[in-house]
């Protein structure tokens, strides 16, 4: 029986042919540019902008050197970028099975793994070159062992040991060293204590993080909390412990003569608050009050630098 009652004699009928249009073509090609934007981890990379832009800043005994300042900062964010598209190239197995990560450009193969490899070479090598040539070698070597340490050591442990964290501050500590190094071709005493300030920082905020998505990153096999610590008491310790000593650290720029009184004041209000969003988490420990946080410590820390700049001596 004929069932194609609307085509007598049983005939092909022409079939549509979709033809790309110049709308559908940008559309793609904007897809495609946002996803390398993606791989490249910008909100990270917000951070790590400050970060380099504080050391830079106090380094500089008086006006900036804004064309240094520039070099610095893009030769920073290529390095910076390149690391996060490479993290991304790595850990592509893990992030599809974690949700808040599934659906980034590799795990769902909008991106294909070669693509984001030779993206994260060209990134870290062209962030070294430019800050070579345009800054030091010192400062080249400081992003790009910033990158080797984080890739080689801190990502492959994260599999590993929950001390993968405490490696992991190493490497995230070093853009005010950079920035620093980028206008005084060496390092003292004071860009070890901005070191030391995001150093302390990076646990409270990493370990809210791997608290509010513990499940995800089990389900991954990451271990970025101490192992067995299901109700949080040994996770709670360390960001207590860091955070008290953040604060201290925090103020030694004022104590040294290098800020004033204004920084002095705002970094111990801000310490003080960022230490008590640490207490209310540590008596309950939900998702609520470890999203509560990480905000505060993503405020934080833009905020007391920025008072260090505007403060400093």
């Amino acid at each position: 029986m004929n069932h194609l009652t609307n085509n007598p004699g049983n005939l092909a009928l022409p079939q549509a042919v979709h033809r790309p249009t110049a709308a559908t073509g940008h559309h793609q090609w904007l897809t495609r540019l946002a996803d390398y934007w993606t791989l490249t981890k910008p909100e990270v990379n917000f951070l790590v902008l400050v970060s380099t832009l504080v050391g830079f800043d106090l380094a500089s005994p008086g006006h900036l050197n804004g064309i240094l300042l520039f070099h610095t900062l893009l030769g920073t964010l290529l390095v910076a970028s390149g690391t996060g598209t490479l993290n991304q190239y790595i850990e592509r197995k893990s992030d599809a099975s974690m949700r808040r990560t599934s659906r980034r450009p590799l795990p769902t193969g909008r991106l294909t793994p070669i693509e984001a490899l030779l993206f994260g070479i060209f990134l870290a090598i062209a962030g070294g070159l430019e800050l070579w040539l345009a800054a030091n070698p010192l400062t080249s070597a400081l992003a790009l062992l910033t990158l080797a340490t984080y890739l080689l050591f801190y990502t492959p442990l994260k599999r590993r040991t929950p001390l993968c964290t405490v490696v992991g501050a190493f490497p995230g500590a070093m853009p005010p060293l950079i920035g620093w190094a980028a206008v005084r071709n060496g390092l003292s005493f004071e860009a070890w204590v901005l070191y030391g300030i995001l150093f302390c920082w990076q646990f409270p905020h990493l370990l809210a993080i791997a608290w509010m998505y513990r499940e995800d990153y089990a389900r991954a096999g990451l271990q970025l909390l101490p192992r067995n610590d299901h109700e949080g008491r040994a996770t709670w310790k360390q960001i207590l412990g860091y955070t008290l000593a953040l604060v201290p650290i925090s103020l030694i720029p004022a104590f040294q003569g290098n800020a004033g009184t204004v920084y002095l004041v705002g970094a111990g209000i801000c310490g003080l608050l960022f230490l008590i969003c640490g207490i209310r988490w540590a008596a309950s420990r939900t998702n609520a009050l470890a999203r509560q946080l990480l905000m505060a410590s993503i405020v934080y820390l833009p905020l007391v630098f920025a008072l260090l700049m505007l403060d400093k001596h």
